[in-house]
């Protein structure tokens, strides 16, 4: 049998750039003392991370398998009564947190919390490396031992914080102690890794690749930024954090909001929506993985709309901002149309009453919809990337739909009428 040949291919996708000191030195110099400034913290701390494993192991002829891997995000409820937190259950989890926590401060991605403390000599986070990749796959880790060892992908980090934070005050008071001082560490980390524009890479110390870009994937940036924000005021169970924190948090809370407006992409002079992820110097959108491309993003436009409408005391920017965002979403769903499994693989079809549906990505000067595929090809429909791709990625979405019920109440309060 023949394979299928795919039609309508638009282009290639490209890989993203690393954030290197040669770029760095090529930078205007009023810009360069920040960025020069911020890979060499980069490199000594992932030296540091290096040096702390190898001092474990010092004297072992064998150490511990990796640790499990698998879903994170449900080993770490947020939402349970108070008494959970002093459980047996939330004890193994606190345990487990308080282990794997990097030397930089940081923790790896999914990974279950409701296992096993970490051993001595023991690896810091789970196997992340892609088992589909293939030689020149922007995914393949360079070192696999040392892949998203620190990250904010898949809400790690923010969510190991946020639950120290908020099991503390149900601890004996060594246990609470050891909690909130790995909660402080963890949001210490954070502005570490935070760039001097005010984004955030997806992994720190940096790692290269993709991963250096500014990541606004799975609402990465906006949630750091959110957390920020409790932080600097105290919400969010983190009341217990010295002033100095505190006030670091604001003025990193306060940079993200200014690195948002920055990064919004404008076509034709118009502001539109955000990317998936933003070179981290020339704030141009990025690629990632393979099918992934350098366009605007449907979903994570909508989640950086809805943080904007939650600030208090919005400028006249980020009105500007919020206004002009909802109006490009307004303009991009498709209706009538479904995106579902047809003889066991998802294609976008006629159905008279559905939607309205997002793409997940659009060309950045068209607004057009693209899709990519794993050999790195881009197309401009989705019916003509592989069936494996189609079935394992969410292509097309209601992300707005969230955001553009909020708009009007806040519409009411913040634009002018007639605006």
């Amino acid at each position: 049998m023949s394979s299928p040949v795919f039609a309508a291919q638009i282009g290639t996708i490209p890989p993203a750039e690393s954030l290197t000191t040669e770029r760095v030195q090529a930078l205007p110099p009023a810009q360069r003392d920040a960025w020069a400034a911020y890979v060499a913290r980069s490199d000594a701390q992932r030296a540091a991370d290096r040096a702390a494993l190898a001092a474990e192991r010092e004297g072992m002829s064998t150490w511990p398998a990796r640790p499990e891997g698998g879903h994170s995000e449900g080993s770490m409820p947020l939402d349970k009564p108070g008494h959970w937190y002093a459980s047996d259950a939330a004890r193994l989890v606190i345990a487990n947190i308080l282990s794997f926590q990097t030397p930089a401060g940081g923790w790896g991605k999914n990974q279950p919390r409701d296992r096993p403390a970490r051993l001595k000599g023991q690896d810091f986070v789970a196997d992340n490396s892609n088992k589909k990749a293939t030689p020149g796959d922007f995914d393949a880790a360079k070192d696999p031992q040392w892949s998203y060892v620190g990250t904010i992908d898949n809400d790690a980090t923010i969510t190991e914080i946020r639950f120290l934070a908020k099991a503390a005050p149900h601890q004996e008071p060594e246990l609470a102690k050891a909690c909130r001082a790995a909660a402080e560490r963890g949001l210490r980390y954070l502005l570490a890794a935070q760039f001097p524009n005010g984004g955030w890479p997806q992994v720190w110390p940096l790692q290269g690749g993709y991963h250096d870009a500014i990541t606004m994937n799975d609402n990465a940036v906006v949630e750091v930024a959110e957390l920020m924000g409790w932080a600097s005021r105290g919400e969010a169970d983190l009341g217990f954090l010295p002033a100095d924190l505190k006030a670091a948090a604001a003025a990193a809370h306060d940079r993200a909001v200014q690195l948002l407006l920055a990064t919004q992409i404008r076509v034709d002079g118009r502001l539109t929506l955000w990317a998936q992820q933003h070179d981290p110097l020339t704030l141009a959108p990025s690629s990632a993985r393979n099918y992934e491309p350098p366009a605007l993003s449907a979903g994570e436009s909508a989640r950086a709309l809805e943080f904007l409408m939650q600030l208090p005391k919005p400028t006249p920017a980020i009105v500007e901002s919020v206004r002009a965002g909802v109006a490009v979403l307004r303009e991009l769903p498709v209706r009538g149309r479904a995106f579902v499994k047809v003889d066991g693989a998802r294609r976008l079809i006629d159905q008279p009453g559905a939607g309205p549906l997002w793409a997940r990505f659009y060309d950045p000067a068209t607004l057009t919809p693209v899709f990519g595929d794993r050999d790195k090809s881009l197309h401009d429909n989705v019916n003509d990337i592989s069936a494996e791709r189609r079935n394992g990625y969410s292509w097309w979405g209601t992300w707005p739909v969230k955001t553009l019920a909020a708009y009007d109440a806040w519409a009411a309060r913040w634009l002018k009428p007639g605006n």
